[in-house]
C-alpha cells in the first residue's frame, strides 16, 4: 500500500464530510424570500412563529409581496399586539394604507412607528412618500431631507427581504421624481439631481419654467448636461 494511500486512510472520515450549516426556519424563510417564493416563506414563517413579532412582521410582508393586503395587515397588527413598540410592523400597516390611498391613515401610522424609530430612514421616506400623495410638497420635502440625513442612499435601496417596507408607488411620477431632483440638487448631489430630471422629463413633466427657476439648481443650469436636458421635448403621455 503506497504511503499517499496510508494517509487518505487515517483521516477521519467526520473530517472528510463537508459540513453544511444548519438554517434556521427564519432563514430558510428569508431564502424563499430572497427567490420570490413568497408562499413557501409564509408556509416556512408560520410553522416556527410562535410568539415572535419579527416573524409575524415578516409572514405580513410576504403576503404583502403577493398582493393580499388584508392577510398582510392581519399579520402586521398580530405583530404589533405581540410587541406594541414594534417600529417595523407598524410602518408595515401605513404601507397597507398607503397601497389603500388611505394616506391620512398612513401618515399617522408612519408617526407612531417614528417614535420608537426615530433614526429610520426607510420610515422617514415612507411618510414624505404619503405626504407626497396628499400633495403637501414642502412637508415631503422635510421628511425626505431628514430620509437622506440618515441614509444618503434610501432612495436607490430596493430589497423584498426583511422586516420593513417601503412605498415606491406613486401616482404623478414626473412630478415625484422633478421632487427628488430638488431634493437631491439642494444637498449637492448633482448626478442624482440631473438623473432624477431626466426621468421627470422623459415621464412628461412639461413645467420646464420651474427648472429655470427654482432655486435648488441654480449651481447646475451653469452646467453642459442641465442645458442639454432643456432640449428635451416632454413625453406625451
Amino acid at each position: 500500500m503506497s504511503i499517499l494511500r496510508i494517509l487518505i486512510l487515517s483521516i477521519p472520515i467526520a473530517a472528510c464530510a463537508q459540513t453544511q450549516p444548519v438554517l434556521t426556519p427564519e432563514q430558510h424563510g428569508d431564502l424563499y424570500m430572497a427567490r420570490k417564493m413568497y408562499r413557501e416563506a409564509i408556509d416556512t414563517y408560520r410553522a416556527a412563529a410562535g410568539d415572535s413579532a419579527v416573524m409575524w412582521d415578516k409572514i405580513g410582508i410576504a403576503w404583502h409581496q403577493l398582493g393580499d393586503l388584508r392577510a398582510a395587515q392581519k399579520a402586521y397588527e398580530h405583530a404589533i399586539k405581540l410587541d406594541k413598540k414594534y417600529a417595523d410592523a407598524i410602518n408595515n400597516v401605513g404601507t397597507v394604507f398607503y397601497a389603500e390611498k388611505k394616506y391620512r391613515s398612513a401618515i399617522s401610522r408612519y408617526n407612531r412607528a417614528l417614535q420608537f424609530a426615530p433614526d429610520s430612514a426607510s420610515i422617514w421616506s415612507n411618510l414624505g412618500t404619503a405626504w407626497y400623495a396628499r400633495g403637501k410638497f414642502d412637508l415631503m420635502a422635510q421628511a425626505y431631507t431628514k430620509a437622506l440625513q440618515l441614509d444618503p442612499d434610501v432612495f436607490e435601496k430596493n430589497s423584498s427581504v426583511g422586516t420593513r417596507m417601503m412605498d415606491r408607488g406613486v401616482a404623478d411620477k414626473a412630478r415625484y421624481h422633478y421632487e427628488l431632483a430638488r431634493l437631491y440638487a439642494s444637498t449637492g448631489k448633482n448626478d442624482l439631481a440631473l438623473q432624477y430630471l431626466r426621468k421627470a422629463l422623459e415621464e412628461g413633466f412639461k413645467e420646464k419654467d420651474k427648472l429655470q427657476q427654482a432655486k435648488e439648481f441654480t449651481a447646475l443650469r451653469e452646467t453642459q448636461e442641465f442645458k442639454d436636458l432643456m432640449t428635451l421635448e416632454p413625453r406625451v403621455l
